[in-house]
């Protein structure tokens, strides 16, 4: 049995011989006193069982909603970045995200001081110019958009392969570059304007000659 409910009990006890008293009569002051004590003694543990009880619970739930604020945070911020990351990765020449992909692929590129390394971020740098070109062909604003990624790619390639070159000579990745590029570019050749008509085929002529047989 518990202390809160062995106290109950003896003020019921007490209660009940009160009420048995007869009318007109009062306790004794023994009786009194010893009520008082009872009384008190029990309001103030049940006061003191409460507070106790009370400041772990009060202690715990902040616990326990921290955790799960701070996942619920996470995971918030988390969906945040993979919906923003990947809708950075798809924009092209034009979107309102697309400077921050560019800026993004900087940043990777430049943080390695690598040349092997660099040269073949370069080189995937130019592939996603070239896959950016044939998502532009045909809009209504492909013109100079198409003339400028033209222009990236070929700098990006010629980085590329400077870098990759200096860093492994005769590297298969360059012939591999070289071929996945040109099956990338060429069916584009019939969609270009004239200008950029000839960017590409000066383009498609450097790298054929990084495949060519030594």
């Amino acid at each position: 049995m518990s202390r809160g409910r062995r106290r109950r009990e003896r003020v019921l006890e007490q209660l009940t011989e009160l009420r048995e008293l007869p009318l007109g009569g009062g306790p004794e002051p023994a009786f009194r006193e010893r009520l008082r004590a009872e009384l008190l003694s029990g309001a103030l543990a049940t006061r003191q069982e409460q507070e106790t009880a009370a400041k772990p619970a009060s202690h715990r739930r902040p616990a326990r909603r921290r955790p799960l604020l701070s996942q619920l945070a996470a995971l918030g911020l988390a969906t945040a970045m993979t919906v923003s990351s990947f809708a950075t990765y798809r924009a092209v020449p034009g979107d309102s995200l697309y400077p921050l992909k560019r800026a993004a692929e900087s940043t990777f590129v430049h943080l390695t001081s690598d040349d092997a390394k660099r040269g073949e971020r370069e080189l995937n740098a130019a592939k996603t110019r070239a896959n950016e070109v044939a998502s532009l062909l045909g809009s209504s604003t492909d013109g100079p958009l198409i003339n400028k990624t033209l222009k990236d790619m070929e700098e990006s390639t010629r980085a590329g392969i400077r870098r990759l070159e200096r860093a492994e000579p005769r590297s298969p990745k360059i012939k591999k570059f070289a071929r996945d590029q040109e099956e990338t570019v060429k069916p584009m050749l019939q969609q270009l304007g004239e200008d950029q008509l000839a960017q590409a085929e000066g383009y498609l002529d450097y790298i054929e000659g990084l495949v060519a047989p030594e």
